[in-house]
């Protein structure tokens, strides 16, 4: 895994020597991604200068080194990822155009790839997680690429007259002449979503490239500071590769389980392949210990695993991940950790995202990340599962409450929503001990009672602020993905239509996002075999009574880990990567947020409405409520505006 930065300037008479040294303070800036080396390379014909932070996976000798240059000298890369295929590529190459490779890392694969077959169609070829930037010395074109799931991050934009480009936002803050005006229409997609959607950037006269997207920027034609959204054109798409799947469907699911763990296992192996200690997460959950227990399968000695647990009662799983370990053998560590050690995480958590995020399972992503780099500089996870195959609760629950919403007459459904509403989370708990977000989930289902169509209930869901526009002071939102007409697929049904939002907009801005940054923040490589194009294009071929029946979802994935782990080990309610955050705003997080929600500072910035925090402060306060989701979105925002803005 590595980190890329580069610069084009359209300043006239550009100063060369100060271009070296700003893509050198852009490297210096993500260093974290890439700790094991560095380097810029400026093009002597043009104003452009590219660079690169290695941490280094595969081929760990210099002939891996980046920038790197093609064979002919026509292109120039920096590359941020692993292609899992890139050794039958590099076969195919050999064999077609005779091929003398000088070392084996993928980078050069992919160099030679474009040289040959040209950037669409490697595009096409190539099977992984990645971002890079290419130099068409020759076309003097810049092609800015990421992979299909979006998985690597990469942000283009402008600093007053040059194009800035980078794996982190805080590597074109570095740039000299970069300005942090806050975009209110991202900021309101944030407060909706908890995470800043693609394109969006929370800076202004920034682009962050969306999963499956490439930008080919003709430096001739181009102009600084010109709109780039145009210029993104995606090379796949979700909804294609969901409706190619579909027309060819498998409707004789008598082998789907040996297929599927046969595929699994497949993209479990190749994602074993490293230079360096490997290992995985395991949480315990139904995800992590299939790919662990594939893992294993495919390994001659103990697979390194890694667990965290929370001392509070309800939010730990390490006890599970523990008895899974046990039974398959793995070499296991696990850490406790103390509200204060989750805590202590908190002022990172600007530093380590650069753009306001809100998911708290941030905090215990870092944290075993963290722990895991101890020993290892891979590690494998379960990302995907839920998405792919209706792991998530809104898949099952969804579909039940709009039928039941139905079935209430429409003038008796507010008043219903606000009696569910007038009982705290805390007493729906208690009527339901065994479920500890019961609570949540009616509050949940009480805000969808007014909805009638599918995407607005899902929308209802997923959303932190309902109608951010009114809170956010001239606020607007963009198109949203799922109730953009051409994103819909009309023919899926409703829990199915849920899945396929889901990895259009929250899997690629919330979990990938977290996971990406939260790693790379202690430098470790995540890698997800779930996230494989080819599981994808399999999954989508299936019927939906594979991915969710008897009222549970994930069912293929529990078959296949019920070959390798008895049920009573994973078959309990899912409980998720969550931390107290609620009873954190109560207590230890009391003073930290009641300073980011100064009534002075907030009204200066005049960006959110005050009056409406200082509501749900006082109910979270008092226990009239349960609103933390809603308050650390925007606290996440005043600690993001207090370190990126203020200081």
């Amino acid at each position: 895994m590595c980190g890329l930065t580069g610069i084009y300037t359209f300043d006239p008479r550009p100063d060369r020597s100060a271009l070296h040294h700003t893509v050198q303070c852009m490297n210096e800036a993500i260093k974290v991604r890439g700790p094991d080396s560095g380097d810029v390379w400026q093009d002597p014909d043009t104003p452009l200068a590219l660079g690169h932070r290695r941490l280094s996976i595969l081929d760990l000798s210099p002939l891996g080194h980046q920038p790197m240059e093609s064979a002919s000298a026509r292109y120039m890369i920096v590359y941020n990822g692993e292609i899992y295929n890139f050794k039958t590529l590099r076969t195919d190459l050999e064999v077609t155009f005779k091929i003398a490779f000088r070392g084996e890392s993928d980078t050069e694969v992919l160099l030679h790839a474009i040289e040959n077959w040209g950037v669409e169609e490697t595009l096409a070829k190539i099977n992984g997680m990645f971002a890079f930037a290419l130099w068409d010395r020759k076309a003097k074109a810049l092609y800015l690429a990421r992979d299909r799931m979006g998985k690597k991050p990469l942000y283009v934009g402008w600093a007053g007259s040059t194009l800035v480009f980078g794996s982190e936002l805080k590597a074109l803050c570095a740039h000299p002449d970069f300005r942090r005006d806050v975009d209110r229409t991202s900021l309101t997609s944030y407060m909706r979503f908890g995470y800043v959607p693609a394109p969006l950037c929370i800076y202004q006269q920034v682009w962050q490239l969306p999963a499956g997207s490439m930008m080919a920027l003709d430096m001739r034609m181009l102009r600084g500071g010109q709109d780039l959204n145009p210029f993104i054109e995606s090379y796949w798409s979700h909804k294609d590769a969901l409706i190619a799947a579909r027309e060819n469907p498998i409707e004789n699911t008598d082998n789907v389980v040996s297929e599927f763990e046969e595929l699994l296992t497949t993209c479990v192996q190749e994602r074993m392949i490293s230079d360096v200690p490997l290992g995985a997460f395991l949480s315990g959950g139904i995800d992590s210990s299939t790919i662990v227990a594939l893992m294993q399968k495919s390994s001659a000695s103990p697979i390194k695993t890694y667990s965290i647990g929370f001392e509070e009662a309800g939010f730990n799983e390490a006890e599970y991940a523990k008895k899974v370990a046990e039974h398959l053998g793995t070499d296991h560590h696990e850490i406790y950790v103390s509200a204060k050690d989750a805590l202590e995480v908190v002022d990172d958590l600007p530093v380590m995202f650069d753009e306001p995020f809100a998911d708290t399972s941030a905090i215990p992503t870092y944290l075993v990340s963290k722990f895991a780099r101890e020993s290892v500089t891979v590690a494998l996870s379960g990302d995907g599962g839920d998405e792919m195959l209706g792991g998530y609760n809104r898949h099952i629950s969804a579909p039940k409450a709009l039928n039941t919403v139905n079935k209430i007459p429409p003038n008796l459904r507010k008043p219903f929503a606000q009696m569910i509403t007038s009982i705290s989370p805390r007493l729906w708990n208690k009527l339901r001990p065994s479920h500890p977000q019961f609570g949540a989930h009616m509050h949940k289902f009480a805000g969808t009672l007014e909805k009638t169509c599918e995407s607005d209930v899902y929308l209802s869901l997923v959303s932190h602020w309902k109608t951010p526009k009114t809170f956010v002071q001239d606020g607007k939102e963009s198109i949203i993905p799922l109730v953009d007409p051409a994103l819909q697929i009309e023919e899926l049904g409703f829990a199915e239509s849920m899945m396929y939002w889901d990895t259009l907009s929250y899997l690629n801005g919330d979990i990938l996002t977290k996971v990406d940054r939260a790693s790379m923040a202690v430098s470790l490589e995540a890698r997800a075999p779930l996230l494989d194009k080819r599981i994808y294009d399999y999954v989508w071929r299936l019927p939906m009574d594979v991915k969710i029946r008897d009222g549970q979802g994930k069912w293929l994935l529990r078959q296949v880990l019920k070959n390798h782990v008895p049920d009573e080990l994973f078959d309990r309610p899912k409980q998720g990567f969550s931390v107290p955050i609620a009873d954190w705003l109560r207590g230890d997080l009391k003073d930290w947020a009641e300073d980011l929600l100064n009534e002075t500072k907030l009204r200066k910035q005049g960006f959110l409405d005050y009056q409406a925090i200082r509501i749900l402060w006082d109910e979270h306060q008092k226990g009239r409520g349960n609103h933390a989701q809603k308050l650390w979105t925007v606290l996440m925002f005043q600690a993001w505006h207090k370190h990126w803005i203020e200081t």
